[in-house]
């Protein structure tokens, strides 16, 4: 196989996962803009999603998060996904939205609330089981706003005794993935606050448990392609929640705020094999899409996701090498940056005429009609979205 046939043979076979909460209404905390034809139910938000995947070839995966998508039926869920060309991803716990929670929720002082929350996360586990379902995606908004208001070491044995019991819980093939955030809600502590905290915990619980690397969740100037660098060697990323930010946790479309970045990211998941199947590492959004159109807004970042991995498949490893080897700063540098400033737009529109698609995803979603029929279709009823 030629080079060029190796690199489209990687972006065609290429699996991004969309998240169901940005078919609905979200946005900041501040603030949430309804829009017309936004999803009802979790069962539009597939049928959004399988459009999607019509464009772009790359997106048959919907993650879903609970309680947002409740339904009587998880496994009937699943069926009318795998209708639509489609199957369920990560199951997103939520211990964050509950009054019960205002002083954590795993982390809870109260034996009471600490119960509660864990057995939100075993029914979510029961949920995968139903669904089909490998992931079980952990975020906690626990931890403190003052200096004395609980004790730091005895939050993290809470936060381990429930990881340790719901990994049991996990079936042969599930894995638990723990998230972190470096603060928000939490100003002072935070109980999982950076990829560290989440490391060493799934160091502890085993191989089911690996690492989440949210774009977002990070001090302003980390070095997040050396987080994944680090987790890619020590098989413990379990995947990537991408999004941009431009201050805190923006959650805006991934490769908006910095494109170099998400390409530096991804050279480091080609060079340590991260695109392999057999790594697991699952390549999610978590995106809020407030003021632009949802549906296309992620197409878009899937476009993004993919141009970001077309210039790292690019990027002359044999030449690389021997720069670094021989400590040419200027050339080893000079070899990335020619694979990024490498128009990948032709190459991408190669390899979704050879899948049977539309060269341009954007215009191929516009050619539908679909935008204009939920409009004027989904007229009635209760909007999703989570609220502010």
């Amino acid at each position: 196989m030629s080079e060029v046939s190796a690199v489209k043979a990687a972006l065609a076979s290429q699996r991004i996962e969309t998240p169901s909460w940005a078919y609905g209404n979200s946005g900041t905390r501040f603030k949430v803009f309804a829009q017309a034809g936004v999803p009802r139910d979790p069962y539009e938000k597939l049928d959004d999603a399988a459009r999607v995947q019509e464009a772009t070839g790359v997106a048959p995966v919907v993650a879903l998060h609970i309680p947002w998508d409740t339904v009587d039926d998880y496994a009937g869920l699943a069926a009318y996904a795998g209708e639509r060309g489609l199957s369920l991803g990560a199951i997103n716990a939520n211990v964050f939205q509950d009054d019960a929670y205002k002083l954590g929720s795993v982390t809870h002082p109260d034996p009471a609330v600490r119960r509660k929350a864990l057995d939100h996360l075993l029914a979510c586990v029961d949920i995968m089981d139903a669904t089909g379902s490998r992931d079980l995606k952990l975020w906690f908004a626990d931890g403190t706003n003052y200096p004395g208001q609980d004790d730091i070491t005895a939050r993290q044995d809470r936060l381990a005794e429930a990881l340790a019991t719901v990994y049991e819980r996990l079936g042969d093939e599930q894995r638990m993935l723990l998230e972190y955030k470096l603060f928000e809600p939490a100003f002072y502590t935070t109980d999982v606050p950076d990829w560290g905290t989440s490391y060493a915990h799934c160091l502890k619980l085993g191989p089911k448990a690996q690492v989440v690397v949210d774009t977002g969740h990070h001090a302003p100037g980390t070095n997040i392609e050396f987080i994944v660098a680090f987790l890619l060697r020590e098989g413990k990323l379990g995947g990537f929640d991408f999004n941009s930010r431009f201050y805190a946790d923006d959650d805006l479309m991934v490769g908006a705020a910095d494109p170099f970045q998400l390409f530096r990211i991804m050279h480091e998941v080609v060079r340590n094999g991260g695109l392999d199947p057999a790594t697991g590492v699952a390549f999610m959004l978590d995106q809020s899409h407030n003021i632009e159109a949802k549906i296309p807004a992620i197409i878009r970042s899937v476009m993004n996701v993919q141009e970001a991995t077309a210039k790292a498949l690019l990027v002359d490893a044999g030449a690389l090498a021997a720069a670094q080897q021989a400590g040419e700063v200027l050339e080893a540098n000079a070899v990335l940056m020619d694979a990024y400033n490498t128009d990948v737009r032709p190459l991408l529109a190669e390899v979704r005429q050879d899948m049977g698609l539309g060269p341009d995803p954007m215009a191929a979603y516009r050619a539908t009609g679909h935008a204009e029929r939920i409009v004027t279709e989904r007229v009635g009823g209760e909007q999703a979205g989570w609220g502010a």
